[in-house]
């Protein structure tokens, strides 16, 4: 009899970005535009499409791209990424 395969973890993490107000802070100019790239089941999953688009849009010095680790928010007490 074949075992069970045990499903990965879901450690969902979201991607977003967008032009900055400054160089300095991590305020959006204009919430409006923030560009939502997409919700991940797991980190590496939302690093590939962190790095396509922060490289994308590497001529632009006030548009930065971020993983939010989602997981953490929903359960404070995990420590993985």
């Amino acid at each position: 009899m074949a075992e069970k395969e045990v499903p990965n973890e879901q450690l969902l993490h979201l991607v977003i970005g967008g032009e900055l107000s400054s160089i300095e802070g991590v305020t959006f100019a204009d919430l409006d535009k923030v560009d939502v790239v997409g919700l991940y089941p797991n980190y590496a999953a939302a690093l590939v499409a962190w790095k396509q688009k922060a490289q994308m849009t590497v001529d632009s010095a006030q548009t930065r791209y971020f993983i939010v680790h989602l997981h953490r928010l929903l359960d404070p007490q995990t420590d993985k990424k």
